[in-house]
């Protein structure tokens, strides 16, 4: 008795070797095999996350300038707070905070 004749006969059959070895190349050795698609996958849910998350901030910025631009009072404090503008006749001292 040869290795070959105890071999089940459905691993003899050509279709299934060939199916078998497509399979075994669509799902682990080509460049769209599974892993890939795992990662690609993950990526994308973590942009639209951070797609959503630049969203809001670009709608709490817009809220910001108009409420800029509507008041000078704000205005005035922004620029002088943010940027570190000053009146001439003033001082300005500047208190960085230790960690």
């Amino acid at each position: 008795m040869s290795f070959m004749d105890r071999v089940p006969k459905i691993f003899k059959n050509f279709y299934f070797i060939a199916g078998a070895v497509f399979l075994i190349w669509m799902l682990f050795i080509d460049g769209n095999d599974l892993i890939s698609q795992w990662r690609l996958s993950s990526k994308y849910n973590d942009l639209l996350k951070e797609k959503e998350y630049y969203q809001e901030k670009i709608k709490e910025v817009e809220m910001d300038r108009e409420g800029l631009m509507s008041d000078d009072e704000l205005l005035e404090k922004f620029a002088r707070e943010r940027y570190l503008m000053k009146k001439e006749s003033e001082d300005l001292f500047v208190i960085v905070e230790k960690e």
